[in-house]
C-alpha cells in the first residue's frame, strides 16, 4: 500500500512556484560549442541489478547492456555543468542497421526499466536494429527530480476545491522541491530533451534518427523534427499528443477519455456472467463511484499505518484501463477488493506489490515530479493566483462532470504550473510544417489519454511529412495491444514499407 497518488501528485505542485530562470531559445539549438558531447563514445557493459533496478534475469541477459550519455545541464551554456543519462540496449539479433531509440512517454516514464520489462515486445524490430531505451533527463537514473519524495500535505490540501489552501501549502514546499531536484529542474522540458535526443543519435554512431516514440514520446518526436530536420530517419509517432492544447484542456480531454474506457469495461464487465459489479452497468458505474467515496472517506488500513483509498483504486484503473487485455485481471481484482477487502490484487497491477530491483535513490514521487515539471516547462499559459481561485470552483464542477471517478485527480494536476514562470511557447508556436522524410502517426480510436483527433490535428500541424495510421481498437497506443499495428509499424521501421496515408487497423 502507498500514500494516495492525488496527494504526492499535490506535493508535487510545489514545482510550480520554484522560481526557475527562462530557457535558452530553442530555435537556436547549435550556437554554444557542444563538440565534445557530439564525438564522445558510450561504453556499453553488464547491466547491474542494484544499479539500473532491473531484475536479474535482465542483467543476466548477453544480449543487453547498460550505459551513459552525458549532456550538457545547460545548452546555451554548456561549460556550466553536465548530466549523465541512463541507457540500456537489446543488442540486435540480425544484421544491425542502426539503433532505433525508443520513448514509452509520460513525461516521466523511465525508459531503461521500460524496455527491459517490454523485451519480448521488440524481438521481431531487434533483428535489425539495436534496440535502446533511455531515461530522459530529470527521470528514473538520469538526475531524477523530487518534491520530497512521499510527502504527506493535510487533509484540505487534498481538496481541490479550495483553491487558497493549495497554493498555501505549495509555497510551503516550493523550496524543498528546488532543493530536492538539484540543479537539473530548470533544464527539464521536451526541448531540452529533443537536444539530448540527437546527442545520443550521434554517439550510437547513427547519421540518422530512428525513433519509436509513445504517448509522451509522439511530442519528443515531433518536437525533433522540428529542430533536427535533416536528421530524421526512420520516425514512427503511436498515441499521438497534443502540441496546441494547454495544461486544463489536456486535464479534461485525459478525464473524458478515462471515464469513457471506464464505462466501456463495465458494460463488457455486466455483459459476462460472474460480474462483481453485476449485471446493469447503469448500477454498477454508480457503484464503482460509491466505491471511490467510501475508501477517501473510510480508508482501509495496513498493519503498518499505510492506507489505501479510493484515489489508489482511480491510480490502478488509470493503469489498468490503458490495455483491453488487462479487463479479466482488473475485474478479479476489483472482486478481491469488494468480496474480502483485499486490496493487493489491484496494488500489483499499478506496480505497488512485488516490484523487482530495489534501488532507493530514484525518489518515490520522481514519476509524478518529472510530469509535472515536464508539462510546466512545455506550457506556455500562466494565469495568476488570484484568477485560479475565482475559477477553481468552476474547474472543480467542469472535471467532475467530465468523469465522477478522474475528473479530480485530472484536476489537480492542472493547477501544478499556476506561479511558476512561464514555459516555452517554442511547441505551440514553431513545431509544424516540417521538412523531413515522411514518418508514421499512429491514432487508436478507443484511446483513453490520446484521442484519436490529436493524431489528425498534429499531422495536419506537422505537414505532409506525417502519415497516419487509424487503430479502430481500443486502448492507449497501438503497437502492444494491435498485430495489425505491430505489422505494419515493424515493415516500415526495417524495411520502409509506408502504410497509405489514411489505411487502418480493425479492431481485435
Amino acid at each position: 500500500m502507498r500514500s494516495t497518488p492525488a496527494l504526492t501528485a499535490v506535493a508535487a505542485l510545489a514545482l510550480a512556484l520554484t522560481g526557475l530562470p527562462a530557457a535558452a531559445d530553442p530555435s537556436e539549438p547549435a550556437k554554444a560549442d557542444l563538440k565534445r558531447f557530439y564525438t564522445q563514445k558510450i561504453k556499453w557493459a553488464a547491466c547491474k541489478p542494484d544499479v539500473q533496478n532491473l531484475s536479474e534475469d535482465v542483467t543476466k541477459d548477453k544480449d543487453v547492456s547498460c550505459g551513459k550519455v552525458k549532456v550538457p545541464l545547460d545548452y546555451a551554456r554548456p561549460g556550466r555543468g553536465t548530466i549523465g543519462l541512463a541507457l540500456l540496449k537489446i543488442k540486435s539479433s540480425g544484421d544491425k542497421r542502426g539503433s532505433l531509440l525508443v520513448n514509452f512517454g509520460g513525461p516521466g516514464g523511465a525508459g531503461v526499466s521500460g524496455l527491459a520489462d517490454a523485451k519480448k515486445d521488440f524481438g521481431y524490430v531487434g533483428k535489425g536494429y539495436d534496440v535502446v531505451g533511455f531515461d530522459p533527463r530529470g527521470v528514473g537514473l538520469s538526475e531524477p527530480v523530487s518534491c520530497g519524495g512521499d510527502p504527506e500535505p493535510g487533509d484540505d490540501v487534498a481538496d481541490p476545491g479550495d483553491a487558497s489552501a493549495v497554493l498555501a501549502e505549495l509555497r510551503r514546499t516550493a523550496a524543498e522541491c528546488a532543493q530536492e531536484s538539484g540543479p537539473v529542474l530548470p533544464h527539464i522540458g521536451t526541448v531540452n530533451v529533443s537536444r539530448d535526443l540527437d546527442v545520443m543519435r550521434q554517439a550510437l554512431g547513427d547519421k540518422k534518427l530512428n525513433y519509436l516514440g509513445f504517448s509522451y514520446g509522439t511530442r519528443l518526436g515531433a518536437v525533433y523534427t522540428a529542430q533536427f530536420p535533416k536528421k530524421v530517419g526512420r520516425m514512427v509517432l503511436d498515441g499521438v499528443d497534443t502540441l496546441t492544447e494547454d495544461v486544463a484542456e489536456q486535464g479534461l480531454v485525459g478525464a473524458e477519455g478515462r471515464q469513457t474506457a471506464l464505462d466501456n469495461f463495465i458494460l463488457w464487465c455486466t455483459k459476462n456472467a460472474g460480474c462483481v459489479l453485476g449485471e446493469d452497468s447503469r448500477n454498477a458505474r454508480h457503484a464503482m463511484t460509491k466505491l471511490i467515496e467510501d475508501l477517501d472517506a473510510y480508508p482501509l488500513k495496513a498493519m503498518d499505518g499505510q492506507e489505501f483509498t479510493g484515489q489508489d483504486v482511480v491510480s490502478v484503473l488509470g493503469t489498468a484501463l490503458y490495455s483491453r487485455q488487462a479487463w479479466p485481471a482488473l475485474s478479479q481484482a476489483l472482486g478481491a477488493l469488494l468480496a474480502d477487502g483485499d486490496p493487493r490484487a489491484l496494488l500489483r497491477m499499478g506496480g505497488s506489490v512485488g516490484a523487482t530491483g530495489g534501488r532507493t535513490e530514484i525518489p518515490a514521487d520522481n514519476s509524478a515530479a518529472a510530469l509535472m515539471a515536464v508539462n510546466c516547462a512545455d506550457d506556455p499559459d500562466r494565469p495568476d493566483a488570484k484568477k485560479v481561485e475565482k475559477e477553481v470552483g468552476r474547474l472543480q464542477e467542469e472535471f467532475e462532470e467530465a468523469s465522477p471517478v478522474f475528473g479530480k485527480s485530472m484536476l489537480l494536476p492542472v493547477l501544478l504550473c499556476f506561479g511558476r514562470p512561464a514555459g516555452t511557447d517554442y511547441i505551440r508556436a514553431d513545431v509544424r510544417d516540417v521538412d523531413t522524410p515522411k514518418f508514421l502517426l499512429v491514432g487508436t480510436r478507443g484511446d483513453p489519454a490520446t484521442p484519436y483527433r490529436w493524431t489528425v490535428e498534429t499531422a495536419e500541424r506537422l505537414g505532409s511529412a506525417a502519415v497516419v495510421l487509424d487503430n479502430k481498437g481500443d486502448g492507449h497506443t497501438g503497437y502492444f495491444g494491435s498485430k495489425c499495428v505491430k505489422d505494419k509499424v515493424d515493415a516500415f521501421l526495417l524495411y520502409k514499407q509506408m502504410p497509405k496515408d489514411g489505411s487502418s487497423c480493425a479492431a481485435e
